[in-house]
């Protein structure tokens, strides 16, 4: 398998997984009139496309133990069932991401709620495997926490004349937060130790594990759907038009894609979990430069909202530069 061992090397897979990840929900918003519910199908189409893909490209280049399908012939079931658990709880806390933007927009949901599981994802990955300078890798998350108190106070006042569906965006992206920072220790215990997945083989098994949670939960949120919304049935799947299937598919395989060049870049032996989680989820300015530039979602905001945003983004470049520095320090 292709695996990058110099950092600038790796800089360049954690800084191609941060613009897909930051990237895919354009392709949702592609699909107007589309139910959230129904996009999210074709999206895990494209999870389980994507990971096959890598898996059988980048990931069996030139062979060797750890390549993908020598890898999954290998691995015990015990690491298998970290990567199905991960993608299982990031599904959920995916779920809640898009949920969110389909209510506050791209410029809110993703600096709440991917800001705040950077917070989360962060302090688990260092803990489960420490590398990097922590002063620097701690100073760059307290910065990051204020980008994300100022999106949201920006978010707030763009709202003023609809406090009660505000409310909501704000606290379905903070428990998508909370989740999404909760699945990579997950996907490190995978390719940890002895019989351990690799970072493609654990995307495959990563995508399995989404699908398989999409399905009860997927079909709950379409019975019952967070946004205030009637219920949305599958016959509208159906019905929809074929670029929205397109569209759906080619989301969840740029997201894969990130996915997948962040395992391989947390893989390197410099670089470690928590500082590729974190670049990776630079996402959230990359997802914000899209809102707010392309989709003009601040663009009728009051000026006291607009005002915050610059401020967001300092913060979040510093604290995040922070964090990509971190390992040319040491501990």
């Amino acid at each position: 398998m292709y695996q990058p061992e110099a950092y600038f090397a790796a800089l360049s897979f954690m800084i191609i997984s941060m613009i897909c990840w930051g990237s895919w929900a354009n392709t949702l918003k592609l699909t107007p009139g589309y139910p959230f519910q129904l996009f999210y199908w074709d999206y895990e189409i494209g999870i389980i496309l994507g990971s096959l893909l890598w898996g059988l490209t980048l990931g069996s280049v030139g062979g060797g133990p750890l390549s993908f399908l020598n890898n999954i012939h290998q691995a015990d079931s015990r690491h298998i069932l970290f990567a199905l658990a991960a993608g299982a709880v990031f599904n959920v806390a995916n779920l809640l991401l898009v949920a969110a933007i389909d209510i506050a927009g791209m410029a809110v949901a993703f600096p709440v709620g991917i800001g705040l599981a950077l917070v989360v994802g962060v302090l688990l990955n260092y803990i489960v495997a420490p590398k990097g300078q922590p002063v620097f890798i701690f100073t760059g998350v307290v910065l990051v926490i204020i980008a994300i108190v100022l999106d949201a106070l920006a978010y707030r006042r763009r709202e003023v004349q609809r406090h009660e569906l505000s409310s909501r965006g704000i606290w379905i992206s903070i428990a998508c937060g909370v989740l999404m920072g909760s699945f990579y220790p997950l996907v490190t215990k995978a390719i940890t130790g002895d019989n351990s997945l690799g970072p493609y083989s654990v995307a495959f098994f990563f995508a399995l594990g989404t699908a398989l949670c999409a399905i009860p939960f997927n079909y709950a949120l379409m019975k019952k759907p967070p946004t205030a919304t009637a219920p949305v049935s599958m016959n509208k799947y159906a019905e929809a038009k074929p670029s929205w299937h397109v569209w759906g598919i080619v989301g969840g395989a740029i997201w894969c894609t990130g996915a997948v060049f962040n395992f391989v870049a947390s893989h390197a032996q410099i670089v470690g979990p928590a500082i590729s989680y974190a670049i990776g989820q630079g996402a959230t300015m990359v997802s914000a430069v899209w809102g707010v530039f392309v989709w003009k979602e601040f663009k009728d905001a009051p000026a006291a909202s607009r005002r915050l945003i610059p401020a967001m983004f300092f913060f979040f470049l510093l604290g995040l530069g922070l964090i990509a520095i971190a390992p040319m320090f040491g501990r």
